[in-house]
């Protein structure tokens, strides 16, 4: 039986592609969010908005009402999968052969660059429009590490690269349009000062390329949750072993919420251990009454945050 994980894309008979959110499955369908419809022109992506309207208008079946998880997805039965588009064999099949365009040819040099570094590609794949052969030359790189080790150690090969200006740090123009694609309610100062310290995106040939981390820890599955409305809370990190996951994980010292986890990557390594955050988010209770918030209910994620606040150590780290 496959083995679907998040990042991966799935596409049913209508052309419809779905990615993943998460790789355990709820009555025989793949927990999913609709991102691109197959058109006679090529690909339309959907906004999540875009992507509901259509599903309630055409396509209700793939609507779905996550028990565990109280919010609604979109579900993909098994049986209506025509095909299972993998990041890591999609690497592989663009690096063993001529590029078909400028951003293949892009990703090659960047894999290679990353080789040359001494990473382990088998633990490297390529997912969002790159995935399904979505993309223009406007488009960015997407990629996803499968081992915590190799996630950090390509952080590292990127700041040695970047010092040798063997990639570019992003410009003016690319933060505008990363800021800008993620719609998140921070500023864009805000936004920037975040997101500078993650060494998890830089440029190559003036295209913006990013790394995620997707592990085989099943912590996040353990329990069931109930929602309770959006709050706001402030905090101090006490653990952030898992701030780079998907989702991403922090430990808080709140009197009664010790936990906040993220679904949207604009909140992965948002902040370290030590640091006082303002977090806002959806209140959770598990079935044995475990408080969390939860940032990222859809990848918009409006009024959802997590943000440092002042007195902010600059490290790198």
């Amino acid at each position: 039986m496959n083995s679907f994980k998040p990042k991966d894309f799935i596409e049913t008979a209508e052309g419809l592609i779905f990615a993943v959110v998460t790789e355990d499955a709820e009555a025989q369908r793949i927990l999913s969010s609709l991102r691109y419809q197959r058109t006679e022109s090529g690909y339309r992506k959907l906004s999540t908005r875009e992507a509901d309207d259509l599903l309630q208008s055409r396509h209700k079946d793939y609507l779905y009402y996550s028990r565990a998880r109280d919010v609604r997805l979109h579900g993909v039965p098994r049986n209506r999968i025509v095909h299972h588009h993998q990041p890591r064999l999609r690497l592989q099949e663009i690096r063993r052969r001529a590029p078909g365009d400028a951003l293949e040819e892009k990703l090659q040099r960047l894999t290679s660059l990353f080789e040359q570094q001494g990473l382990d590609l088998r633990q490297l794949g390529v997912t969002g429009s790159l995935l399904i052969g979505a993309h223009n030359l406007h488009s960015d790189i997407d990629l996803v590490l499968y081992r915590r080790e190799a996630f950090f150690k390509t952080r590292q090969i990127i700041k040695t690269l970047l010092a040798e200006k063997a990639l570019e740090p992003l410009d003016e123009s690319l933060w505008l349009d990363a800021y800008e694609r993620r719609g998140c309610t921070l500023s864009y100062d805000e936004y920037r000062w975040h997101e500078e310290r993650k060494y998890n995106k830089a440029a190559i040939a003036s295209t913006k390329f990013d790394i995620g981390l997707l592990t085989a820890d099943r912590w996040q599955d353990l329990l069931s949750y109930r929602k309770h409305g959006r709050v706001s809370l402030r905090s101090t990190i006490t653990n952030d072993e898992y701030r780079f996951d998907y989702p991403a994980r922090y430990l808080l010292d709140h009197p009664s919420v010790h936990e906040a986890v993220s679904y949207t990557a604009t909140y992965a390594g948002q902040a370290r251990q030590g640091e006082q955050v303002e977090i806002q988010g959806q209140l959770e209770v598990s079935s044995v009454g475990h408080l969390r918030l939860v940032i990222g209910t859809n990848r918009e994620s409006p009024n959802e945050y997590i943000k440092v606040l002042p007195q902010r150590d600059h490290r790198v780290s």
